[in-house]
């Protein structure tokens, strides 16, 4: 029986792509392709036959042009045992060739759910209570100080490394906060910790969204909401909508993204919205109207965003969630809605430039853009372009724990079938599944 203890290792790119190879598999020659892979990737008979479950001595006859291997099931354990590329051989697709975690995945049902209008919706009250028994008295200013600088520290380490491992430590400073508002007795440090309570809720939801389990982020959405209305904090609540009207496009709702995106302008008009906010939130609406392949209304939403970016000034009052939303950011966003629109052309030289400006720090947003950039060269036929590009984003891609970069990276993937047998692609897969290797087997990358 072929080797299960471990994955084989996998017979080199440039062997994969030798015209000679290419045609042995094309032919099921297996003595040229055992001499070959003898040769050029130091896999000798005795471990060939270990491979593909085969005897030593049924191994050599073959090599000696004695005897010919014709039964599909031998056919299947060499492919896997020697980790040859089904097309090679004729054969569908094989298992190993898909990295588990990139396999097709059920849609999250949808849940109707009430939203959170008591703490006691929340996971966990039971250590709301504790904390709040503990606590005494209205916290000082040092205390919401250090929140607030607590809350600018996890902003950046969830662009470096993903939300998900964030999320324990946001959750804990919510409950905290929490418990501290109940106990607060002065108004003014009342709306204080309800405004660090809802951000601390969106970003929770935010660790959720981005880690696709969509119903836990929407409970937690809905409570940052819930908390900013309290203290009618109608710009904080267009940011919520926002997060919201993104995550709608994700799940393939964009009628309600748009509902949302407009929703939240009108929030921020009401509080008199600086220019940068109504350009990130006019970026939100292009989004959900190029997912609706609506092009007159995205375009129309892109340009008030530029018109909007336009106008801001270095002394306009904008708040700290929407520092973020900078001129890469502008251009990257403007090109990622030119790609749902299906205008490859327009999308690959913006998302390019807004790469060669961006943070290299932000990795999760540096692995979204480059597989981005990827799918559009694709759709321009640049195949060798568009795996390189992917091969790139491999690197930010394994610095972050993100489903929704997963997500992306299982996207693109898709879109390759059609160049299987390519070598940049071949190329790619091997690369891509050296890299999630490495990933699931806590080995150094190489």
């Amino acid at each position: 029986m072929p080797e299960h203890s471990s994955s084989p290792p996998e017979l080199p790119v440039r062997l994969l792509n030798n015209p000679e190879m290419v045609d042995a598999c094309g032919v099921r020659d297996f003595a040229r392709v055992f001499r070959l892979v003898q040769r050029h990737a130091g896999v000798y008979p005795s471990m060939i036959a270990r491979r593909c479950g085969l005897t030593p001595s049924r191994v050599g006859e073959v090599m000696a042009g004695r005897r010919e291997l014709r039964h599909m099931d031998v056919i299947e354990r060499i492919a896997d045992g020697l980790r040859i590329p089904g097309h090679l051989l004729g054969l569908a697709r094989r298992d190993w060739e898909t990295p588990p975690v990139l396999a097709a995945r059920e849609r999250e049902p949808e849940q109707e759910e009430q939203p959170p209008d008591e703490d006691s919706t929340l996971p966990g009250t039971e250590v709301d209570r504790i904390l709040a028994a503990a606590a005494t008295g209205s916290p000082n200013p040092s205390t919401l100080q250090a929140l607030r600088s607590s809350i600018q520290d996890y902003w950046k380490r969830d662009d470096e490394h993903g939300g998900e491992a964030l999320r324990p430590a946001v959750v804990g400073q919510f409950r905290y906060t929490m418990s501290l508002l109940r106990e607060a007795g002065h108004e003014e440090a009342k709306r204080d910790l309800y405004a660090v309570a809802a951000e601390l809720a969106r970003l929770t939801g935010w660790t959720y969204f981005d880690a696709r389990q969509y119903s836990q982020a929407r409970t937690y959405f809905t409570e940052a909401l819930r908390l900013a209305k309290t203290v009618d904090d109608q710009a904080f609540m267009a940011n919520v909508m926002a997060c919201m009207s993104l995550q709608a496009t994700y799940q393939d709702r964009p009628g309600d993204a748009v509902a949302l995106a407009t929703a939240a302008q009108d929030h921020a008009r009401a509080s008199a919205g600086t220019p940068r906010v109504m350009a990130m939130l006019s970026m939100r609406e292009a989004f959900a109207h190029a997912t609706l392949t609506r092009r007159r209304e995205a375009h129309a939403a892109l340009a008030e965003s530029q018109r909007q970016f336009e106008q801001i000034t270095a002394d306009d009052p904008d708040p700290e969630w929407v520092a973020y939303f900078d001129e890469p950011k502008l251009i990257v966003d403007t090109g990622i809605a030119h790609a749902r629109l299906g205008e490859a052309e327009v999308a690959e030289p913006l998302i390019t430039d807004a790469l060669h400006r961006e943070d290299r720090a932000n990795h999760r947003g540096r692995a979204f853009h480059s597989f981005w950039l990827a799918r559009t060269q694709l759709q321009r036929g640049k195949l060798d372009e568009a795996c390189h590009t992917a091969m790139g984003a491999l690197t930010s891609a394994s610095a972050v724990t993100s489903e929704r970069v997963t997500g992306h990276l299982r996207e693109f993937h898709a879109q390759l079938e059609p160049h299987r047998q390519e070598p940049a692609a071949m190329t790619f897969e091997a690369r891509l599944r050296e890299v999630l290797s490495a990933d699931l087997s806590g080995s150094p990358r190489p």
